[in-house]
């Protein structure tokens, strides 16, 4: 195997028989996009996307930005009208770079924030191209192109100047078919370990829930209430107000601009926001171990991330959280896995913004033992989180393993590192008979 040294550092060496081709000189129809005004919403009609559809390097149809009239689509479709096989590429916002490919046959309109390029099938094959546009390092080559206004942004006419390796056209089948069966093994192999960690978290889950909602004594007497939310509870436990075991902060918190977050010294400090940690800035308010509980978002419903955590050392707070601290020497530990095991979602006003107001905290019933019991349960919470971490940190290693080997197999193939054999794609899974390449049109260079 015969290399040859390119002048693009992002790739270095690749075989000799293969070409470093400008975008442009690979599509069929000019790289485009859809249209840059704003568009009226309907109810139905056709599905109408923008960048947050490409979620994960696919098109996610349930995060499209709503629908337009057929009339519109048609419109629209006049200047961009996205088929099987084309790539869309985001060119403007927090995700720019990041890309997808159409594997749908019905019709759909694309906004402005997406680019789309269609493969001259004669030359590209649009899977291939779209694996090359996965690495990490054309995403860096492609960021050294970038503008930066208000946000950062990729013009049509330089995502036209990139360039791609491009092998022959059955090699580039080839390669795309062994990527398609190694990185189907990958993710499934990812996804049974990320089933792994949800398991596990749940048992870590009803553990703490056990301990925190009915103490350590399996055999221990019980009660039923009248709380809706609470069933039962120990007998000798009582039924207590948030307000009457937690004492508040919240009048001591002071929101940051982003300007006065931004001003950095040697001496910084955590910034929380409603979910954790969101800044570092160079003063505080608080000193000591606090709980911080989510006051409004819409993780108040979906629960996507913890509800209620302790914030601990020099620290500053936005008006979004909740301050709380448990009185006559309560446990912290015990009191914010309390927390962040109820379901506030009663209590939660607001629909456009969900809300947890303080007074509706305040009055949200708790079944609490005396402080002695509570830093018995916390200290049996300790215990058992020592003994989970181990499991969670192995797991997630192993998906990191995983997912770094996914990126390392996809760069050695676009750039000839390896070389793809039919026997890889038997060895892979993947499908032969691979349809052979179109001829290359009379004139068409490379």
């Amino acid at each position: 195997m015969t290399f040859a040294q390119i002048n693009e550092p992002w790739i270095g060496e690749m075989p000799v028989e293969w070409r470093l081709t400008a975008i442009k000189r690979l599509v069929s129809i000019k790289v485009t996009d859809g249209p840059h005004e704003t568009p009226e919403l309907t109810d139905d009609g056709v599905q109408f996307l923008s960048a947050e559809a490409i979620k994960n390097y696919q098109i996610d149809f349930n995060l499209r930005r709503g629908f337009i009239s057929r009339e519109l689509h048609d419109q629209y479709s006049r200047k961009c009208k996205p088929k099987r096989g084309d790539i869309f590429v985001i060119k403007s916002g927090a995700t720019t770079g990041n890309v997808a490919y159409v594997d749908v046959d019905f019709e759909f309109s694309i906004w402005s924030p997406l680019a789309l390029i269609r493969c001259d099938p004669r030359i590209a094959f649009y899977k291939f191209v779209y694996y090359v546009f996965l690495t990490d390092v054309f995403r860096k080559h492609a960021e050294l192109s970038w503008s930066f206004g208000t946000q950062q942004n990729i013009g049509m006419g330089v995502i036209e100047r990139l360039k791609v390796p491009l092998p022959p056209r059955t090699e580039q089948q080839r390669i795309a078919a062994y990527l398609d069966a190694s990185c189907a093994a990958i993710d499934a192999a990812v996804a049974a370990k990320r089933r792994q960690l949800e398991t596990l978290d749940a048992l870590r889950k009803s553990t703490i829930k056990r301990a925190v909602t009915m103490g350590l004594n399996p055999s221990v007497k019980t009660q039923r209430t009248d709380v809706e939310w609470i069933p039962e509870m120990p007998q000798h436990w009582r039924l207590v107000r948030v307000k009457d075991v937690m004492e508040f902060f919240n009048t001591v918190r002071v929101p940051l601009s982003a300007a006065e977050r931004g001003v950095m010294t040697e001496k910084t400090y955590d910034y929380y926001g409603a979910s954790g940690v969101i800044d570092q800035v160079e003063a505080y308010l608080f000193d000591g171990t606090y709980i911080l509980i989510a006051e409004d978002g819409a993780n108040l419903l979906t629960r996507s991330k913890p509800l209620a955590f302790l914030a601990t050392g020099k620290f500053w707070v936005n008006n979004h959280a909740h301050i709380l601290k448990p009185r006559w020497g309560g446990d912290d530990t015990f009191f914010v896995n309390l927390l962040e095991l109820q379901d506030f979602s009663l209590f939660v006003t607001g629909a456009a913004q969900p809300k947890l107001t303080m007074d509706n905290l305040g009055r949200f019933k708790l079944a609490v033992p005396r402080v002695p019991e509570q830093k018995e349960i916390a200290a049996f919470i300790r215990e058992k989180e020592a003994e989970f971490r181990p499991l969670f940190t192995q797991i997630e290693r192993q998906i990191e393993t995983l997912v770094r080997y996914r990126k390392s197999l996809i760069h050695e193939c676009v750039i000839g590192q390896r070389r793809v054999t039919e026997a890889d794609l038997r060895r892979a899974g993947a499908a032969n008979g691979l349809p052979p390449a179109e001829p290359l049109a009379a004139g068409k260079k490379l």
